[in-house]
């Protein structure tokens, strides 16, 4: 007779024992699954802004004036609406895996209220996500607008990743895993990626890929934003071999010296893209690929910034140093 897997591999294999059964593997598995769903709702936004079909659905919440669901409206591509309200749905993907994350949180064997406070962020934010798509679509794709959106979706992001990454640890105060300055080191790396993100996104704004033809654009001189983008670009390369070098000639431990080695290559892979996409007049499929590599260059650098510390197991008893008043969830 054919064995059965144990309760734990059946718990992580299926949906529901890892929700109303989660052990922290299983927690991390939902965790990983939010950075997935965010990541890719961020890419299939810029394929409705790269295919014309911003204002597919010109209204919200409903996507007609007349319809919650596609129908035939003057002057407007029935395939556009399709994207848009494809796009839409997928908001209730996403939905899915945040109330999964609560869930799963809630009802690990021990107590972590700092895990749960975390994965309160995801339902939380597809709300404000929800809310904000809405304002992007009366704003008539508004740059600034459009722009918010997406930082929100940086948000949601790095709130997921840090969910991975607590999941998968304890709640001991964090421990420097390498110097004090190549700690600081990786916090100037989020600041940079952060800045290079968001002269990216002055870029788009400016660029040719509005999302609709009603849409304005900022009024830069495309050629300058671009330059400063790419000036970011390299700050962000320089700054990712300089950690790179410096874990590795400190022997840092193989988890930190390998996700930066990733950062690095990924960076890189982004560059010949941004520069393929520039010297080709920005052709639609490159773009969208090119908010890809965004979103993997943020999610990385996450990474590396998480493996320069520890807090411990995931079964390692929380121990808060005294006078400590900050959350555990917040302090990563």
């Amino acid at each position: 007779m054919k064995e059965l897997p144990d309760r734990p591999a059946r718990r992580a294999v299926h949906p529901f024992l890892s929700l109303w059964s989660p052990t922290a593997a299983t927690m991390r598995l939902w965790a990983l699954a939010a950075v997935a769903v965010n990541a890719g709702i961020t890419v299939t936004g810029a394929v409705v802004r790269v295919t014309g079909s911003g204002l597919g659905c010109p209204t919200w919440p409903r996507c007609t004036p007349d319809s919650f669901v596609p129908a035939a409206h003057d002057g407007i591509s029935p395939l556009n609406t399709a994207i848009e309200f494809g796009n839409r749905l997928l908001t209730f993907l996403v939905l899915v895996v945040a109330v999964a994350c609560v869930i799963a949180a809630r009802r690990l064997p021990e107590h972590r209220s700092g895990l749960v406070r975390l994965a309160w962020i995801q339902p939380f934010g597809v709300a404000v996500q929800a809310f904000w798509g809405g304002v992007v679509v009366h704003s008539a794709l508004n740059p600034v607008t459009v722009n918010v959106h997406f930082l929100f979706s940086v948000g949601m992001m790095a709130a997921a990743c840090l969910l991975y990454a607590r999941a998968g640890e304890g709640d001991a105060p964090p421990e420097p895993l390498v110097h004090p300055r190549i700690r600081t080191l990786g916090s100037v790396l989020v600041g940079a990626v952060l800045t290079l993100i968001v002269a990216g996104m002055v870029v788009t704004g400016t660029g040719p890929h509005s999302g609709d033809e009603l849409a304005s654009r900022f009024p830069f001189d495309i050629e300058t934003v671009a330059r400063i983008h790419a000036d970011a670009a390299y700050l962000v390369v320089g700054l990712t071999f300089a950690l790179t070098f410096a874990l590795h000639v400190t022997g840092a431990s193989g988890p930190a010296r390998r996700a930066a080695l990733t950062l690095l290559a990924v960076e890189l892979a982004q560059g010949v893209v941004g520069y393929v996409q520039y010297f080709l007049a920005v052709p639609a499929f490159l773009v969208g690929l090119h908010v890809l590599g965004s979103t993997l260059v943020w999610i990385c650098t996450l990474r590396v910034v998480f493996a320069l510390r520890s807090r411990g197991p995931a079964d390692a008893p929380a121990a808060a140093p005294a006078g400590a008043s900050a959350p555990d969830a917040v302090r990563a």
